[in-house]
């Protein structure tokens, strides 16, 4: 298991092509935050999902295994139950890195997953590590380049009905 920042570090620099199971099209969810920032940073990402034909204007596959093309990260957004059968996928297709997100946890697919040869990280955001190892994380975990104490100034001041701020 990967749990140093040497090894993290290590692989972030070199698993380029990150394959992400799970990615989905709805702007508000995690996988797609993820996979957005990764994109912005440079990386190939590979959308994994049944569901959809296209994300993030990449082709979308059912599954790891119909990539036609080598992956080096496997970076699940999957419940741990689903996870041996991406670990087996994973190695049939010859990922070097399993990357198991933020609350998925599933010890023994991480130790088929080691003994096939694979890095394993579990339990970790691809996103939040590259941001805390490389630049980019600040008090939110997101750099939208606007932090500001300031609200902006009262357009309802003197105009009878209108609040300034919620009740």
């Amino acid at each position: 298991m990967i749990e140093d920042i040497a090894g993290l570090r290590r692989i972030l620099l070199r698993d380029r092509r990150v394959a992400v199971v799970g990615l989905s099209a709805q702007w508000h969810r995690p996988s797609h935050f993820a996979a957005k920032y990764l994109i912005g940073h440079g990386y190939a990402v590979v959308p994994v999902n049944p569901a959809y034909s296209e994300v993030l204007g990449q082709r979308c596959y059912a599954s790891l295994r119909d990539i036609p093309f080598p992956v080096d990260m496997v970076d699940c957004f999957r419940r741990p139950e689903d996870i041996p059968a991406i670990v087996d996928d994973a190695i049939a297709i010859g990922a070097r890195t399993l990357w198991l997100q933020i609350g998925v946890i599933h010890a023994e697919a991480a130790r088929r997953a080691e003994a096939a040869g694979l890095d394993v990280v579990m339990d970790r955001c691809v996103k939040i590590e590259h941001a805390r190892l490389f630049g980019g994380l600040n008090w939110f975990g997101v750099n939208t380049g606007v932090v500001s104490a300031s609200r902006a100034p009262c357009t309802a001041v003197g105009q009878p009905g209108r609040q300034c701020f919620p009740p």
